[in-house]
């Protein structure tokens, strides 16, 4: 019982700090800021929906497949269809309860293709591994075309872009602030917990080992070089997606892969911090983009309207998916007639 409240309570706080952050990016709109949204949905490409659309429902079949592949390593083998559906579930469940989305989409294959949900759920811990490398590669790799992009976007949220160089908050600073911040509220949890060092050192062994174990398991994939190829494509996809938004909207369409990376990274963390990305995703995609140069109206459109195709995509493909399973199932077990 104590477990399910504190699980409601960190609901409640992460869903409450994503109004917080959607309210945060909508109070400071003045007349002028309204004007450059108004102006920028006016000349949208609005047809660029579908394309994107299509990408994102693809990527899902992606992981759909990737996940798949796992499965059959284990001695099983579901039928696609099945999966993609409980994958879209899932999707569609965590947009209101993060995580539950994992177990029910573990549920639903093991109930329509009878595969036992404790090992579905070792395949889901795999992936979100594979999935955290993956990201943390990306990370790198934007870090590696522009070098100072993190630092400035930290300080995007103390100083408006237009702020002289000389008020920004130095890199080194920003570093100390950050490991502040995580030494605060390690200590507080240890203090809650009553936990000592040799518990938080024996946490982060846990944690390499799980990253360690992730990439043996991969190893040792009869067919892993398919799923490095699910997972490369996967990736592509997302960013794909984000470079052809950019072609929304006649501001916006300059930009490149470069800042395709940076959409993608900040957006990554912006679907993790919130549930379903609500607020924080068009926040990060607004302050990123600012940094570019985009007027700040723009910047919060731009961000809104790419956080509002892939929620809408998760809507759609969920609800059809929640419809269609059941009738695919009753359909493939019905016997044919003469």
């Amino acid at each position: 019982m104590k477990k399910r409240i504190l699980t409601i309570l960190q609901y409640v706080l992460f869903l409450g700090l994503g109004i917080f952050l959607a309210w945060w990016s909508l109070k400071g709109l003045d007349h002028e800021k309204r004007i450059e949204i108004k102006n920028a949905l006016n000349h949208a490409r609005y047809w660029l929906v579908i394309p994107v659309f299509c990408i994102l429902i693809l990527s899902h079949l992606v992981r759909a497949l990737r996940w798949k592949l796992l499965i059959n390593s284990l001695g099983y083998h579901p039928r696609t269809e099945n999966t993609f559906f409980a994958v879209m579930i899932g999707y569609l469940t965590n947009q209101a309860v993060p995580r539950l989305g994992e177990i029910l989409k573990c549920t639903l294959l093991a109930r329509y293709e009878k595969v036992p949900a404790d090992k579905l759920i070792g395949t889901i811990i795999l992936e979100r591994v594979i999935d955290a490398i993956t990201l943390l590669t990306i990370f790198a790799i934007t870090l590696a075309i522009q070098p100072s992009l993190y630092t400035d976007l930290i300080n995007a949220f103390f100083h408006s872009p237009h702020d002289p160089q000389k008020k920004r908050i130095p890199g080194y600073v920003i570093a100390a602030i950050i490991i502040a911040l995580i030494a605060i509220i390690m200590l507080l949890w240890m203090l809650i917990k009553k936990k000592n060092l040799a518990d938080v050192f024996a946490i982060f062994q846990r944690i390499g080992k799980s990253v360690w174990q992730g990439i043996s398991a991969v190893q040792h994939l009869k067919r892993r070089g398919l799923f490095l190829l699910y997972t490369l494509s996967l990736w592509s996809l997302y960013l794909v997606g984000g470079y052809i938004g950019f072609f929304a909207l006649q501001e916006t369409q300059q930009y490149g892969i470069k800042q395709a990376f940076a959409v993608l990274s900040a957006g990554s963390i912006g679907m993790i911090a919130t549930p379903g990305g609500i607020g924080a995703y068009a926040l990060l995609l607004k302050k990123t983009m600012e940094l570019y140069g985009l007027q700040e109206g723009v910047a919060l459109a731009f961000g809104w309207i790419l956080w509002l195709v892939q929620t809408f995509v998760i809507l759609i493909g969920g609800l059809f998916s929640f419809v269609a399973i059941p009738y695919f199932n009753k359909r493939k077990n019905t016997p044919e007639t003469a």
